[in-house]
């Protein structure tokens, strides 16, 4: 990997989450408007830059290569999911933090991070893997992710008092919640993000031609998922005081932890299943991302407090300038 590619997409991100912030101070960004934004990355432009991504692939990779790549990617998922549990116990976080800790942990920045800098720096073969890699972290996201910050949400609002309600009408709620409950868990299952990775997969693997209208408009769309996504990140950085991001202690030991010990032992585990370089390269470059900011955004929907998770992704993106290097030393 190159170093100086690394350092450069580093700092070109840093570059534009102070665009944010400053838009935001001048009041030229609302909080509101960075609301409405982040739906729109969510729905529109990350699917469309994981789609157009494949329009620059390369070589393809064999069957052999695939399936080796897709168990590893999972292996390493379940490894941050299980993580993304001690984590809040190892750090001794409080109790109201553990949702921050397991967001952080197992949700880096793939999408909009992971994908250019994965091009950048180890070139489109690695695009099948990294599209692998998304596929999964959307599913996660939109499910498990999705499930802790309503738990989150849940836990912060007032108990109704049970004299309050009926208990006819509490039956009721609770069959009708029933009724539908399989569905929902389903419908999770079916989002912009799942449906964007598996046609990334299919076109990847097919020979199937996309007409020049609809590439380059997936293309001029995707390309401005990063702007926009850094500029609501900034929005987050604007209305903290400089300094919060900086004196939480436990975020740094966290960093260490996250971006640089689990990445690196993953990269020993690796290798008893494949010597294929790039696949190991592009899964510890995935795992050594920083924080992705798709939970920043998903809670900002659903009216939860952030604070935590908006410091570690800055954080973690400003300590990545190391840590993604040091990784890289062990690949």
């Amino acid at each position: 990997m190159s170093i100086g590619i690394l350092l450069q997409q580093m700092m070109m991100i840093f570059i534009l989450i102070m665009i944010g912030a400053f838009l935001y101070r001048k009041s030229m960004l609302s909080d509101s408007t960075a609301k409405q934004v982040s739906a729109l990355i969510i729905n529109i432009c990350n699917p469309a830059l994981l789609i157009c991504s494949v329009f620059d692939a390369g070589p393809k990779a064999s069957t052999s290569d695939l399936l080796t790549g897709s168990f590893i990617i999972l292996i390493s998922y379940a490894i941050l999911i299980l993580c993304g549990y001690l984590m809040p116990y190892i750090l001794r976080a409080p109790k109201e933090d553990h949702f921050a800790y397991g967001l952080l942990t197992i949700y880096g920045n793939v999408g909009f991070i992971g994908i250019p800098l994965s091009m950048a720096v180890l070139g489109p073969g690695s695009l099948i893997y990294v599209s692998i890699s998304n596929l999964i972290y959307n599913i996660l996201v939109y499910t498990q992710g999705i499930a802790t910050i309503k738990a989150a949400v849940k836990r912060n609002k007032p108990l109704v008092p049970s004299d309050d309600i009926p208990n006819n009408e509490t039956k009721k709620e609770e069959a009708k919640s029933y009724a539908h409950r399989f569905f929902q868990i389903t419908g999770k299952f079916i989002n912009a993000g799942t449906i964007s990775a598996f046609l990334t997969i299919i076109l990847y693997l097919s020979d199937i031609h996309i007409p020049a209208l609809f590439s380059d408009t997936l293309t001029h769309v995707g390309r401005s998922t990063t702007f926009l996504s850094m500029l609501v990140l900034g929005v987050s950085v604007a209305q903290m005081p400089f300094a919060a991001i900086f004196s939480h202690k436990k975020l740094y030991a966290f960093a260490v932890l996250r971006m640089v010990l689990i990445p690196v032992l993953c990269v020993f585990l690796f290798r008893l299943f494949t010597d294929n370089t790039l696949i190991i390269s592009t899964t510890a470059l995935m795992l050594s991302v920083p924080a992705g900011n798709v939970p920043l955004i998903l809670c900002r929907q659903h009216d939860l407090d952030s604070a935590l998770i908006s410091r570690g992704i800055i954080l973690s993106t400003l300590l990545s300038f190391v840590t993604i290097p040091i990784v890289t030393l062990f690949v």
